[in-house]
């Protein structure tokens, strides 16, 4: 039975799909559609002040205190987890190679390499995961992107995103196969992985958070068009954040402070 909440935001997913028969305004508009701007300063506001006080001392002290190697473990544990929401994601929109890719990723490191501690499918050049999520199957779908938002905790996001995100913690196939506590595993590796990348990628982040001129713009910027680029957009100027400071993107994926 499928739990109420998940009800819910399928729900609003439908209505979403149903509505998406206009031209996306995010897309059709030079600058960023941000209609929520001074709400979404407030909470990128409140983000930065729990990152300065808990995230950012918490990731750095554990990044020092756990070996590189036990790092990369929880990594690739969290990571191959992650992979069957990948594959349904990739069904969902279409996308067979992808979901094939991914399968044959997961049912390798899960038996090889000892239930994804090691990845062995990049060890034996497999392909690199996907990484689909809801957020990308909406888009497939044809869902607008919607203005742009600032969720508390989880940061950056759209209207489209926040409602993928949503999805993809209820549809997890692994939440509904494994017990208690086994399903909690995956959360704890989730945010060991996190808090890792928060402390191996700090100087990154830093940059981003507390050295711009204005980290709000930035980390918009950075979103959007990180985001439009996983989606199949072509990172045109039409994208660009006319208020951007100008801070570098990191080319690794963890740049990205909020990146999921």
């Amino acid at each position: 039975m499928l739990r109420p909440a998940l009800l819910t935001i399928l729900g609003f997913t439908v209505v979403l799909v149903a509505g998406c028969t206009q031209p996306d305004p995010a897309l059709t508009r030079g600058a960023p559609f941000d209609p929520y701007e001074a709400e979404n300063r407030r909470m990128h506001a409140f983000n930065r002040s729990i990152d300065r006080a808990v995230l950012r001392p918490a990731g750095t002290g554990y990044s020092k205190a756990i070996p590189d190697d036990i790092e990369t473990v929880i990594g690739n544990f969290s990571n191959n987890l992650s992979l069957p929401a990948a594959i349904a994601n990739s069904i969902l929109q279409g996308n067979g190679k992808a979901a094939t890719e991914d399968f044959y990723r997961f049912l390798v490191n899960t038996t090889i390499g000892l239930g994804g501690l090691f990845d062995t499918a990049t060890d034996l050049n497999m392909p690199a995961e996907n990484g689909a999520d809801f957020g990308q199957t909406l888009y497939v779908w044809g869902v607008n992107e919607g203005p742009y938002l600032e969720l508390p905790l989880m940061g950056p996001a759209t209207t489209r995103d926040a409602v993928g995100k949503a999805v993809d913690i209820f549809t997890n196939p692994l939440s509904y196969v494994v017990g208690t506590p086994e399903t909690y595993y995956g959360t704890a590796a989730a945010v060991s992985s996190r808090l890792s990348a928060r402390g191996r990628y700090s100087d990154a982040i830093d940059s981003v958070l507390y050295d711009s001129a204005d980290s709000y713009a930035a980390s918009r910027s950075l979103y959007l068009q990180n985001r439009r680029f996983k989606v199949g957009k072509d990172g045109s100027d039409n994208y660009l954040d006319p208020y951007d400071t100008g801070s570098a993107s990191p080319s690794d994926p963890y740049g990205d402070p909020y990146a999921e």
